[in-house]
This record gives structure tokens, sequence and C-alpha cells, in this order.
């Protein structure tokens, strides 16, 4: 068995700083349709998903030069716990890393988010 693992911390404040054209345009950069569902307009949310954005493509050890954002999505499952789903170039690396199981975990204070992502390989 292979663990593929990242984590990710970020700074909440730095989205409130951030002129409201540019984050509109981060925001659809970086989330898929449900996900910019699931933030609406809550900086904490979005500074979590992005952190595990983050954490997810340093488990994948690529980075996200290789792959989009939108590659990544983090949705929540009926009881608000995180799941992770990969697509397009990110679905072909956890192929490749024969990838059986997939963790993410999400917390945040008032300044501050951190993301773990772990993932289990044969």
């Amino acid at each position: 068995m292979k663990i593929y693992n990242g984590i990710d911390m970020v700074e909440i404040e730095r989205f409130f700083r951030l002129k409201p054209a540019i984050l509109k345009r981060f925001i659809q950069r970086v989330l898929t349709c449900a996900e910019q569902a699931e933030v609406g307009g809550s900086m904490e949310k979005l500074a979590g998903k992005f952190a595990a954005k983050e954490a997810a493509a340093k488990a994948l050890g690529c980075g996200i030069g290789e792959m989009k954002w939108v590659d990544i999505e983090i949705l929540s499952d009926v009881n608000g716990r995180p799941e992770i789903r990969f697509h397009n170039v990110a679905e072909n690396i956890i192929t490749r890393l024969r990838v059986i199981h997939k963790s993410v975990s999400i917390s945040h204070t008032q300044s501050q988010a951190i993301a773990m992502v772990i993932l289990l390989g044969e």
C-alpha cells in the first residue's frame, strides 16, 4: 500500500482584501459551479476549498501546472463532510497511482483555513 498526502494552509483575510472583480475571476477559475454554489459568499468556505485543492495537488505530486483547478472538486456530502472528486488530468493521475481510497479534511479558525488530503494507492 502506498500513501500520498498533502497539506495546505491559507489565510482567509487574503480573500477579503481582493477587489471584487479579481475575486470573481479567481472563483470562476478555481471553483466548479457546484463548489461556487456551496461557497456562496463565505470567505471561510472559499479558503477551505482552496486549501483542499492545494493539498490534493501536493498529494498527487504534480502541482496545478499539469492540471486545472477544476480538475479537483471539493463538495460536501449530506452531513456536511467534505468529499474529494477528481476529473480530467487529475483523474488520470489517480488512475496511474492506483488510488483506492481518498480522504480530505478541512478546518478553519477566524483567520486561517487548513486542509489535508490522503490518498491510498495499491
